[in-house]
């Protein structure tokens, strides 16, 4: 069972969201909207995409790193080594 397991339905309905949202920057831009208009609608689809990811960090370091670090010290140091990663990539996105 994964950390976001208990939250699968409320991230579920964020993705909709930001997938109604990106929908909608394409009709946008098919219709020649002004670009700040667009520009501030794909801010609001990364913020949403942010939050997502945020949460899915906050679960996974909440689950799977504190049951890793249960396991043993090895296991819990792989996992905390997995989130680092994860973090300079949101970091770096």
């Amino acid at each position: 069972m994964h950390g976001y397991s208990g939250s699968k339905d409320d991230y579920l309905k964020r993705l909709a969201r930001i997938e109604g949202q990106i929908r909608g920057i394409s009709r946008m831009v098919e219709g020649d909207t002004y670009c700040i208009d667009v520009l501030t609608q794909v801010s609001a689809a990364t913020k949403g995409l942010q939050a997502v990811s945020l949460g899915l960090l906050e679960d996974h370091i909440s689950h799977c790193v504190v049951d890793a670090a249960k396991e043993s010290d090895a296991a819990a140091q792989a996992k905390v080594t997995e989130a680092s990663a994860a973090i300079a990539r949101l970091v770096r996105s």
